[in-house]
């Protein structure tokens, strides 16, 4: 849970600079991708990241338009990339209006009432989760894999 509204800038730049990084390596051949038919493609995944960080935005109250979930998953990869950068970049200015003090607020979160700080939380351990198994599904592409937290395998040559 976060306390510090700079220690949850600080890790949102990171967690959002690596989400959209693996979003950029996905073309729009491969958005289809999954691990097997019927499961979560890499579009889906995604489209779901973009979803998920406004509906996390929005349960944090912050003024950020993410898309509904009636909104189709945009069949190019750049403009998922796109849609994504402009909430990630909003996410982190509205948590700049955020007191240390706000963080400790509840607010209604996915299953009841949460704090806000916990919610923030939440929303990086999501999108860390997701973008690690758009990881293995870029490299069963054979798309390239971009470093996130060290070095990939395509890096050590």
């Amino acid at each position: 849970m976060y306390r510090k509204v700079e220690d949850f800038l600080e890790d949102w730049t990171v967690s959002s600079e690596g989400t959209a990084n693996v979003m950029r390596a996905m073309t729009d051949e491969k958005l289809d991708q999954a691990i097997v038919e019927g499961h979560s493609s890499l579009g889906w995944l995604s489209w779901h990241l973009v979803g998920a960080a406004g509906a996390f935005g929005h349960f944090a109250g912050f003024q950020v338009q993410g898309p509904g979930q009636q909104d189709p998953q945009p069949q190019s990869a750049q403009e998922i990339v796109k849609r994504y950068e402009t909430l990630a970049q909003a996410i982190k200015e509205e948590a700049t209006k955020l007191t240390d003090e706000d963080l400790l607020g509840e607010v209604t979160g996915f299953t009841g009432p949460t704090k806000r700080g916990k919610l923030l939380s939440m929303l990086i351990s999501h999108e860390t989760h997701h973008r690690g198994q758009m990881t293995v599904l870029l490299r069963q592409a054979g798309l390239t894999v971009p470093p996130i937290m060290g070095p990939t395998k395509e890096m050590q040559g």
